[in-house]
């Protein structure tokens, strides 16, 4: 191979792996920008929830204790948001008990029947408050 051959294989070459280089670092950009921003986000509660309701007091008290880590007040941070949810109760408690998706399963071992029908009952008010806004 001649001199002048090795020259325009060598030229071909660089603008290929420019290109590829610029596509890498353009997808790489974006990925992380769409990484930055989450749509799994909820409107903002509606003003301080107070709650009358021994039970859902000690089901907003179930609620920091076991669920706040990832779903801090109810709305989407580590885990989706919950104040949205029109879940019912039952299937709330399946989604707790079973671990279904990303969430871990809580068995009656770690959160008991009476703390998980608490929390449920906190979920629930949590979702009348941010609807009367």
């Amino acid at each position: 191979m001649s001199a002048i051959s090795r020259r325009i294989v060598a030229r071909r070459g660089r603008p290929e792996r420019l290109a590829f280089l610029l596509s890498a670092l353009l997808i790489a950009t974006l990925i992380v920008l769409t990484g930055c921003g989450s749509a799994r986000r909820s409107e903002p509660i509606a003003g301080p929830f107070h709650s009358k309701s021994e039970r859902v007091a000690r089901g907003q008290r179930a609620f920091m204790q076991y669920c706040e880590q990832c779903h801090t007040q109810g709305e989407s941070s580590f885990g989706p948001a919950l104040n949205n949810k029109p879940a019912p109760g039952f299937l709330i408690k399946l989604q707790v008990r079973a671990g279904l998706g990303a969430m871990p399963r809580f068995p009656a071992s770690e959160i008991s029947p009476q703390e998980l029908d608490n929390i449920v009952a906190y979920l629930k008010a949590m979702r009348r408050h941010t609807e009367r806004r």
